[in-house]
């Protein structure tokens, strides 16, 4: 079919989020002259349904898909859908198909079975590639494999895990896509590189927080050496800053300092592991006699309760793996829980989420992987200040364009965060095209 023939193609948006998979796959049949029409779309987050109402002209939204019948959509040509992903991510405990949210990719493979459509675009995190692997050695788990063979009894499937980097998005965001024709086998490959930097979609001039960490922090960093640095305490690395090095929770000795520091990559050696008799895990706490050994100090309880005290260290059990589901379970997870039959020790107790600013963006580079969870603590260095990160900027940094609003979501601070956990749970648009553009081709 050539670019000038003004066909329509009708399309569902399922999962839709902010409508980013929407967006892109418009974007690339205007290119090749389609008119697109969405005749269903599916979401339940009050807060992103508030968004699509406000960006698109579409009739009701409909809420949980699962309730949904085959019956009750129209017929369509193509299927969108960014299943929910948290089930096959770190951030999710890696349950896949054993956590509900995993199981809503047989929502998308019950309507592609009853309502045949010519294609589909599907997208889902990196994780999904290598979840479940039976070895260690495969470069594919049991979990895409599933999905994969499901979907290629009635299409012919590719896929490929793009970085939204390489597409014009200031943001190195990895995701696997996964595109169906009834055609033939859509190609994932030969893009056109394009990099910008953060700086490119950065707004300036606004006002910066003023508050006692950044504070402190500008009174021993220049805001330019702040650039690419994060706030944590539980890792080490020329590029981390931690709460005791600007005496956040209060003035620490250089004893005490020095103490922190050798806790800090001493816990994350595996042999601990086994003197404590668990599973190696990023990160045990150590009693005083196990902490003896790496660091000779005559007062070193003392130091350590006090550490506890102004709340540096926390004193707590080790914890032990344990298996989620029955024993006779396809697909196996485990999680952590604290051990009470283990002797308590000392372990750091802030990770990246536990201050008001946990990474500072590079304006010369494109910026690390946002996520849902820590995109309201991303800092921005503007002039001779630090603020946040501001819900435009993450829209650029999505690749959303100019006349997409998430304005109902600026009037407190509650929203905005609303806000950013929509973007954080995003697709990049522009990948989306890429994609859809190679998909189009097929038909």
């Amino acid at each position: 079919m050539s670019k000038s023939d003004k066909k329509e193609i009708k399309f569902i948006d399922l999962f839709a989020g902010l409508g980013g998979i929407r967006l892109g796959f418009e974007q690339a049949a205007k290119e090749f002259g389609y008119c697109t029409k969405c005749v269903f779309i599916s979401e339940i987050k009050g807060s992103a349904i508030t968004s699509l109402q406000k960006n698109f002209l579409h009739g009701k939204i409909a809420g949980d898909i699962c309730q949904v019948e085959s019956g009750d959509i129209p017929d369509f040509d193509v299927l969108l859908g960014g299943f929910p992903c948290q089930a096959f991510s770190s951030a999710g405990k890696l349950r896949g198909f054993m956590d509900t949210r995993g199981t809503l990719f047989f929502e998308v493979e019950r309507i592609l079975k009853d309502k045949k459509p010519k294609a589909f675009i599907l997208e889902n995190v990196e994780g999904l590639v290598t979840h479940d692997k039976e070895n260690k050695s495969d470069k594919m788990g049991r979990t895409l494999k599933t999905i994969l063979h499901s979907l290629e009894q009635e299409y012919d499937v590719g896929w490929a895990v793009l970085n939204a980097e390489e597409f014009g998005v200031p943001q190195a965001r990895k995701r696997v896509y996964i595109v169906g024709s009834k055609k033939r086998t859509p190609r994932l490959g030969g893009f056109t590189v394009k990099k910008v930097t953060f700086g490119e979609v950065m707004e300036h001039g606004l006002p910066p927080v003023v508050s006692d960490l950044t504070t402190r922090l500008l009174d021993k960093f220049t805001p330019e050496s702040l650039y690419g640095k994060a706030l944590k305490d539980k890792r080490g690395g020329g590029n981390n800053i931690h709460s005791w090095d600007i005496g956040l929770k209060g003035e620490v000795s250089g004893v005490e300092v020095e103490l922190l520091n050798e806790l800090l990559k001493e816990r994350r050696k595996k042999h601990w592991a086994g003197v404590i008799g668990i599973d190696w895990m990023d990160g045990m706490p150590l009693t005083e006699s196990q902490i003896s050994t790496f660091f000779k100090y005559d007062g070193l309880k003392i130091l350590l309760d006090g550490l506890v005290e102004k709340k540096y260290l926390v004193f707590e059990h080790p914890k032990k793996k344990v298996r989620i589901g029955g024993k006779d379970a396809v697909h196996v997870a485990y999680e952590r829980v604290p051990d009470l039959s283990k002797p308590k020790g000392y372990n750091i107790v802030a990770g990246k989420l536990s201050y008001e600013f946990s990474r500072f963006l590079n304006p010369n580079e494109a910026t690390p992987t946002l996520v849902a969870m820590d995109m309201s603590t991303v800092g921005v260095i503007d002039r001779e200040g630090i603020r946040h990160l501001t819900l435009r900027e993450g829209l650029r940094l999505f690749g959303y364009p100019e006349t997409y609003t998430l304005d109902m979501f600026t009037d407190s601070p509650t929203n905005i965060d609303k806000g950013f956990d929509l973007l954080g749970n995003s697709v990049c648009v522009p990948v989306i095209k890429a994609v859809a553009l190679k998909l189009l081709e097929t038909f």
